[in-house]
């Protein structure tokens, strides 16, 4: 097959860490002809989806990780596979950007769906599922997210549309700064906040469990470095090996369905405690370190359903 990777630039990734590295180290190795290319470079001209794109062809060699081709004028619609891997913000450019690989759509398989990564925000497609996240609050009235720290004591608050652990908060009940970051945040952009009410159990870890197809394949634990509350690997996170429990596959089962019918082939959920408290589909990670810790090649798995697709 013929595929290209929208993605951040791949020279500088951590190639031990790195999930979209490992996707395209496996579709080397089964044979697939592959193209990168940044988000800016991508565009819409007389009818035709095209990217200012290169060749790749990657290895696992510490400074020495890829090669790429001189610059072409790539058409899309010639692809077999798109990928939508660029990490967040998801903005007005990333919504931008689906639309036009939505333009591409059935013909070429775009990964994930971009209609629904553009519907289906990480911290938004949990409301669909209350009984399974911890109370939580959608709002910007300052009112409001005191009536919900007054109700739960202990919150979290943080931005609707961040990543990483950028921006996230922890209020406890002494705590009095509910009215400054509120300030802070609405001077920053107009768009709501969300507060959810504190899971002591993210002292164990955030666990991050990766679907493929809507089918749980493994999981493996985050746990926040002393002192922090965030267990995001971004901000200091130790990955540890973890299996999937009871209330893990429960979760998993109740969202898999949806996840399948939108065309989110991989998707990382985190599950603090029994709580799910997001769904990530637009630049989920993670394969590496369950493949290190379990020896579950989850870059196979997606490339054998993506190929399974084609092939159909």
């Amino acid at each position: 097959m013929k595929i290209a990777f929208q993605m951040d630039p791949i020279t500088g990734v951590d190639i031990d860490a790195d999930s979209t590295f490992r996707l395209a180290e496996e579709a080397q190795a089964r044979g697939h002809e592959m193209w990168f290319y940044t988000v800016d470079k991508l565009s819409w001209r007389d009818g035709k989806v095209v990217a200012r794109a290169q060749s790749m062809e990657v290895r696992r060699v510490y400074g020495d990780h890829v090669t790429l081709g001189e610059e072409q004028e790539l058409d899309l619609a010639e692809m077999d596979v798109v990928w939508l891997r660029q990490d967040p913000p998801f903005d007005m450019g990333y919504i931008t950007n689906t639309h036009l690989l939505e333009q591409l759509v059935p013909e070429v398989l775009v990964i994930n769906d971009p209609f629904w990564v553009r519907n289906c925000p990480e911290k938004l497609l949990v409301l669909q599922f209350p009984d399974l996240i911890p109370p939580t609050m959608i709002a910007r009235d300052l009112d409001d997210l005191r009536a919900f720290k007054h109700a739960h004591g202990d919150i979290i608050l943080k931005p609707l549309y961040g990543n990483g652990g950028a921006g996230v908060f922890r209020l406890d009940p002494g705590d009095r700064n509910i009215a400054s970051l509120h300030e802070l945040f609405v001077g920053i952009n107009n768009e709501p906040l969300i507060a959810q009410q504190f899971v002591p159990d993210v002292s164990n870890g955030d666990k991050r469990v990766i679907l493929v197809d809507g089918e749980p394949v493994g999981a493996i634990n985050r746990v926040p470095a002393v002192g922090e509350t965030r267990s995001n690997m971004h901000v200091g996170g130790r990955p540890e090996k973890v299996g999937l429990s009871e209330r893990d596959m429960e979760i998993c089962a109740a969202i898999g369905p949806l996840l399948r019918e939108r065309g989110q082939i991989f998707v990382g959920i985190d599950v603090i405690g029994n709580y799910l408290t997001e769904i990530n589909v637009t630049s989920p990670t993670g394969i590496q370190e369950l493949e290190r810790f379990d020896g579950i090649n989850v870059a196979e798995k997606i490339w054998q359903v993506i190929e399974t697709k084609r092939a159909g």
